[in-house]
């Protein structure tokens, strides 16, 4: 698959897994170096929002959105995941005031298998996926163009069908 940087085309490896597969497993560390493995949510449907950088202006404002959101949306767990450190995440949270969970993949796991790495970038690439209580992944949404916000609406409506 390819998408954009500011309308330059860049490939992202791997292979997404596609609404109605089992939600790929993964395992990272938060910002307290806790192991987090999606199967520690079984039986709560999970959005995953992942941004490249959260030091950009998209990214923050694709967190702190959904930072927003899960203070205000019950039974559901809400996740971040980026490529930055740990001490990049932390000193953005402590900057911005966000409490949600957020991870980080240095080791390009999380973003092999669901298919996001950007090689040429380092980075992920900007998407949303929403997982049912089962495990599912019920919804997926990889931004065509890395630099634009995400359809928030649509992730939200989604998690609101499932409740």
């Amino acid at each position: 698959m390819k998408v954009t940087k500011k309308g330059e085309e860049v490939e992202i490896i791997g292979v997404q897994p596609e609404v109605g597969d089992q939600a790929p497993e993964f395992s990272l560390k938060n910002l307290k170096d806790e192991m987090v493995n999606l199967s520690d949510f079984a039986g709560l449907p999970v959005l995953i929002s992942v941004v490249p950088d959260i030091d950009t202006r998209i990214c923050s404002l694709q967190t702190k959105r959904f930072n927003q959101e899960a203070a205000n949306v019950e039974g559901v767990k809400f996740i971040t995941i980026s490529n930055n450190t740990k001490e990049e995440q932390a000193n953005w949270c402590a900057a911005e005031g966000v409490d949600m969970e957020i991870l980080h993949d240095t080791e390009g796991t999380f973003g092999e298998a669901y298919g996001l790495f950007i090689p040429e970038m380092g980075r992920l690439a900007r998407g949303i996926f929403v997982i049912d209580k089962d495990g599912t992944l019920v919804y997926e949404a990889i931004s065509t163009e890395i630099a634009e916000e995400p359809d928030y609406a649509a992730a939200l409506d989604k998690i609101a069908s499932i409740l």
